[in-house]
């Protein structure tokens, strides 16, 4: 079979990082799983080189996918972001995610953004049972986002952005055209602090931490089949020093976890020498599986969401396993020249995607190229061993003496 296609199949209804990992690996019932994993992928490559840290970092054009509250503090009146992402590159040549994105601030206190997420697998060639090609088909999935960002203070923002997504994958499954593509929308809701400058030790610092519910919303339907996209709640927090006048550090940690329901383990039928089958068991009044340990993951979104805290098969220590860690730093020269690691971290038995990651940035006038390189450290990654460019515009810088003025005590 087209080694696409397997690709193809996984994506469909996969972990979030696309870990290329064996159910002997992990415990499979332990893994949680959704639809349109790619909306979780970092999508710039200033933050990728942090580890994927991204609550309470610098805002810029890609601040929505991390936090779109952040937008509120930009001191620019509108700047584009743009990013290619390859994917899988080791495998096949032309699977890239693309990320557009930019704002527009109306004033000191508001700002608007918008992006668009886009998720090509390229070409597929279709083959029936016997080989015969019939065909070809270029599937594709994209998220479409608006995004409003408000101060409520001096030190606090708050932001909103809904999200359009269109997933095109299933219809290669219907020879490329009969199958309809599942879309749905969501929203994301967020907050972020930012403080003045104080001293810390002999340092001058700002502190900064954030908050970001991202992907509410209904689940998607492929075919019959009705599945969870992949709410994610998002918290950080950062540190920035002055180091001189003309160097800083920045230091960042976050912390993530799906809120989506964790797969049960189910009871198995017993046979009359009292060993167990493979075979489910159901309860005969009903049809339903019986559920050993864990809750019923077949639930309306907002339950899933609620119970996500709680319906760990092996409880609290499982709970803490979903929690997945990013920590990244970033040092800065003269707003000019900078340089990123960070570490991604996530449970063995979660999933499993553990990477170093470094990144460089320049910064010439109103242009920053930066550029991230993932090094995994447990598995194989997509990203593995391959650059990733983004590209930033940002014009007409705010006065800031403007917006203290403004801006409410």
């Amino acid at each position: 079979m087209n080694k696409r296609i397997l690709i193809l199949a996984g994506l469909l209804l996969v972990k979030a990082g696309f870990s290329q990992i064996s159910t002997s690996q992990l415990n499979a019932n332990s893994v949680i799983t959704t639809a349109v994993p790619f909306l979780l992928i970092s999508p710039d490559s200033k933050e990728g080189g942090m580890g994927d840290v991204g609550a309470a970092t610098e805002p810029d054009a890609n601040a929505i996918h991390w936090n779109g509250s952040k937008l509120a503090f930009t001191e620019k009146k509108f700047g584009i972001g743009l990013t290619a992402t390859p994917w899988l590159r080791r495998l096949v040549p032309d699977i890239n995610m693309y990320y557009l994105s930019g704002f527009y601030k109306i004033n000191p206190k508001q700002t608007i953004g918008g992006s668009l997420r886009y998720f090509t697998l390229g070409n597929i060639d279709l083959t029936d049972a016997t080989g015969y090609r019939y065909g070809n088909f270029k599937p594709n999935e994209f998220a479409l986002d608006l995004a409003f960002s408000q101060k409520l203070s001096k030190y606090i923002s708050a932001g909103i952005a809904t999200r359009y997504i269109n997933s095109g994958i299933s219809k290669v499954f219907f020879n490329g055209s009969s199958g309809n593509a599942a879309s749905t929308v969501a929203v994301d809701l967020s907050v972020f602090f930012k403080s003045n400058k104080f001293k810390l030790g002999e340092k001058k610092v700002v502190a900064t931490s954030g908050l970001c519910l991202s992907n509410l919303g209904a689940k998607i339907k492929y075919s019959n089949d009705q599945n969870f996209i992949p709410t994610n709640l998002r918290i950080g927090g950062g540190l920035k020093a002055d180091i001189d006048e003309y160097n800083t550090l920045g230091v960042y940690l976050d912390f993530c976890k799906l809120l989506v329901p964790t797969p049960p383990i189910y009871q198995y039928v017993v046979d009359s020498a009292g060993n167990k089958t493979t075979q489910i068991a159901t309860d005969p009044s009903t049809g339903k599986r019986i559920i050993a340990k864990g809750k019923a993951p077949n639930v309306d979104p907002i339950t899933g969401m609620i119970q996500s805290f709680s319906d760990a098969p092996d409880g609290f220590k499982e709970e803490l396993r979903e929690i997945n860690i990013s920590g990244g730093l970033e040092y800065c020269y003269n707003n000019i020249l900078y340089g990123r690691t960070g570490y991604f971290y996530e449970s063995k038995y979660k999933g499993s995607r553990q990477y170093f990651t470094l990144g460089l940035g320049f910064k010439f006038k109103v242009i920053t190229v930066d550029g991230s390189y993932l090094i995994a450290t447990s598995l194989q990654n997509p990203l593995q061993n391959t650059w990733r460019i983004s590209l930033n515009f940002n014009f007409d810088a705010y006065n800031k003496d403007d917006t203290k003025k403004d801006s409410p005590e």
